[in-house]
């Protein structure tokens, strides 16, 4: 019950990052919002798919994620594809700063949630998969689903 209750705090996933990149580790991180980007992002008008985490200046910064317009914001709307600052600690700004120059690695937002009535993103250091790789995962995932299903009674 308290996983399903924690489900429902997720407000937006990034279900192609997954399927893109191989996930070596993640960061919780706090992300500064405009008052009507909290109520777009509360009614669940976000998309992740394009997102990436950028570092500059040393501070982080969530780029190409779009949050829709909030529809009763009038005049004082944002931008829906404004850059967000991240609220990370130095050193892990440092930790990240230093995986990004890594050839081939990226950092990518995988999910927003809310936290004690805070959003949250989790971003995840990536690795891009080749094509061969995207098939080898989707053969080993039907082969598990069969494998659940010849054994479930």
């Amino acid at each position: 019950m308290k996983q399903k209750a924690k489900d429902e705090n997720v407000l937006a996933q990034n279900r192609q990052a997954r399927h893109d990149y191989f996930i070596k580790d993640t960061y919780e991180a706090g992300i500064a919002l405009t008052g009507t980007e909290i109520k777009s992002v509360r009614a669940r008008h976000v998309t992740l798919r394009d997102g990436y985490v950028q570092i500059i200046n040393g501070s982080a910064f969530l780029e190409n994620v779009h949050i829709d317009e909030y529809k009763e914001g009038n005049r004082y709307n944002h931008d829906p594809l404004r850059s967000r600052r991240l609220l990370l600690h130095k050193k892990e700004i440092a930790k990240l700063a230093e995986v990004k120059a890594q050839k081939g690695m990226t950092i990518v937002p995988l999910k927003i949630y809310l936290k004690h009535g805070f959003a949250k993103v989790l971003i995840g250091v990536a690795q891009g998969k080749k094509e061969y790789d995207k098939r080898e995962t989707i053969k080993k995932r039907d082969q598990d689903r069969e494998l659940r299903r010849k054994y479930r009674i």
